[in-house]
């Protein structure tokens, strides 16, 4: 059995990896999955703890193959969520920090913006609540000096993801140590 999910050399699957991995092999046995997710490879997957006792599946995906996995990511959700149940799933690019260049690094070339903090944050929040749109982004600062960035959703697909904005807000916080609150635009 080949798996899905492919690490750098030295590291290897762990249970739970190892279950996702079979998870999307067997999906991958469906005739109407099989022509799209043959190609695709994930490079990890974590589970996470939710508000209330919930959980949820962070797959991570290399950035090469992210635009192939937006076009099934809907489908391919919806099974995952049937497969792992009271669970929701998140997919993720695996994408790398470079650290601010300074004068002892030895680095010869500039950092892209792309491999910035912010960048990766600000792509992190785009991939967690893919196909909704962001529509505004709003960092507040409280008395006390902590920063809460309040991340308004489009609400054309506010059904979808409605139930699963709390999930959001715990994945991208144990990631990124940052505070977040989403919300659905207001029409007006």
């Amino acid at each position: 059995m080949t798996s899905k999910i492919v690490k750098p050399d030295g590291q290897t699957l762990d249970e739970f990896e190892k279950t996702v991995s079979q998870a999307i092999t067997d999906l991958e046995s469906l005739h109407d999955f099989r022509k799209d997710l043959r190609p695709l490879q994930f490079s990890g997957a974590r589970e996470i703890e939710v508000a209330g006792g919930r959980k949820a599946i962070v797959i991570f995906v290399p950035v090469s193959q992210l635009t192939s996995f937006h076009k099934i990511q809907q489908r391919l959700t919806r099974e995952l969520e049937k497969k792992f149940a009271d669970e929701h799933v998140v997919f993720l690019a695996q994408r790398r920090i470079l650290r601010k260049q300074s004068r002892t690094s030895r680095v010869t070339q500039k950092r892209p913006r792309s491999r910035t903090l912010t960048a990766v944050h600000d792509a992190m929040l785009e991939d967690m609540v893919y196909p909704t749109q962001i529509v505004g982004k709003r960092v507040r600062v409280t008395v006390d000096g902590r920063k809460i960035i309040k991340v308004i959703l489009d609400t054309k697909d506010s059904a979808a993801i409605d139930f699963k904005l709390d999930s959001f807000q715990s994945v991208y916080n144990k990631l990124t140590g940052k505070n977040v609150v989403f919300e659905l635009s207001q029409e007006s």
